[in-house]
């Protein structure tokens, strides 16, 4: 008897080529579109309309000869993404709503609605790779990153336990991208030549001020530049202490001089650039801290701004969590592992302290931008092992 795979269709031309492969190979193949988002007001132009996404989506169905049909997720999406951000950036820290979307939407109400239609997998276009090996009987699954260095996705999947990973294939993940445009181009789909969505998962290209200002109101307050010279000499990765190595900066009202206002302190995130509008200083200005208590924004001049950078950084106990549960550390334990902080950043060498309030991650190299809210996630070479959410 075939296997049944639903296949999160966006739209887009690697989740269409997924599907086209699943079928190659004799599964029973659903298509099925997502719908997450109804307010188009927040959008910028045109890009990523859903409306155009679903037409292109059934279209491929058809194409390919697979049943199809449209879901309505917007309900939890709110819920479980969009509150979550709104939360978040009011906190003063940056959230990662591709990540979230993986582990709330796409791998779970959207996993649970497929096995309703008596699937057995879920497929989506991403470029990753899942593994299986077999640990004292038991078997292991592991999310390794796609073939292609270029197009590496694995981070947006860091959040997924092992029971969504035995469910989920990534039917793209050993191919590269041009790869699956070419495969698009031969069999005639009609995104083969499609651009790859930008923004939000499945919102698209926001322009986020205009997003957030939906529940976060605009408040005036004081941005302060902060020269580099002034900054208090704070360990950065000398001495022994943990806490030393990964303690960032602390800024306060006397830290630098005025330079201008801004709308509100929850509309920008560490290491922005643009957004500021303040000029006439020699060197671009950065954001380099946020006080949302107190509504002030600190900014320093130059990419190389010390403020810029950390040597580490920290993610509590309870936003552990571990892709690879065998691999769980004990307190007192210490790991060198790769990790990454954001997207496409490429892996850096790190070690990794767990402790009993929680995962202290030191870098080998400093790291620019280092973001509460944003997650961390390490590896073993290409198998990402576990993640977790930034707190300081």
């Amino acid at each position: 008897m075939r296997k049944r795979v639903v296949v999160g269709l966006s739209g887009g031309v690697d989740s269409s080529v997924a599907a086209y492969l699943l079928k190659e190979q004799g599964y029973e193949v659903i298509g099925m579109f997502m719908k997450n988002w109804h307010d188009d007001s927040v959008t910028i132009s045109d890009e990523c309309p859903w409306l155009e996404d679903s037409n292109d989506a059934m279209i491929v169905a058809q194409h390919l000869g697979i049943p199809f049909q449209a879901i309505d997720l917007s309900a939890e999406y709110k819920k479980r993404i969009v509150d979550y951000m709104f939360a978040e950036y009011e906190r003063g820290r940056t959230p990662n709503p591709d990540v979230l979307c993986n582990r709330e939407i796409k791998f779970d109400v959207f996993l649970k609605h497929a096995i309703k239609l008596g699937a057995d997998f879920v497929a989506t276009g991403h470029y990753c790779r899942k593994g299986e090996i077999t640990n004292d009987g038991l078997v292991v699954y592991q999310l390794l990153a796609g073939r292609d260095v270029n197009k590496d996705q694995s981070y947006f999947l860091c959040q997924l336990t092992q029971e969504q990973l035995k469910s989920a294939l990534f039917p793209v993940g050993e191919l590269t991208k041009p790869e699956v445009r070419t495969i698009a181009r031969k069999i005639g789909l009609v995104n083969a030549e499609k651009k790859d969505s930008q923004g939000l998962c499945f919102v698209g290209k926001v322009h986020l001020p205009d997003f957030l200002q939906q529940q976060l109101k605009p408040k005036k307050g004081k941005v302060i530049e902060v020269a580099a010279d002034a900054l208090v000499f704070q360990a950065n990765g000398n001495g022994n202490d943990l806490h030393q190595q990964i303690e960032p900066y602390h800024y306060s009202l006397q830290s630098g001089s005025e330079a201008g206002e801004h709308p509100g302190a929850h509309f920008y995130t560490i290491g922005q650039r643009k957004g500021l509008n303040i000029g006439g200083y020699p060197k671009p200005m950065f954001v380099i801290g946020t006080d949302t208590k107190e509504n002030i924004v600190y900014t320093g001049q130059g990419e190389d701004h010390p403020g810029l950078y950390r040597k580490g950084l920290k993610i509590k106990s309870a936003d552990i969590h571990w892709v690879r549960n065998d691999l769980k550390m004990k307190v007192g334990e210490t790991r060198n592992y790769l990790t990454r902080i954001r997207y496409r950043q490429k892996l850096e060498p790190s070690t990794i302290h767990q402790e009993e309030d929680g995962m202290y991650i030191v870098f080998d190299n400093l790291q620019r931008g280092i973001t509460p809210g944003q997650f961390a996630a390490w590896y073993n070479h290409e198998e990402l092992i576990g993640s977790g959410v930034i707190s300081a």
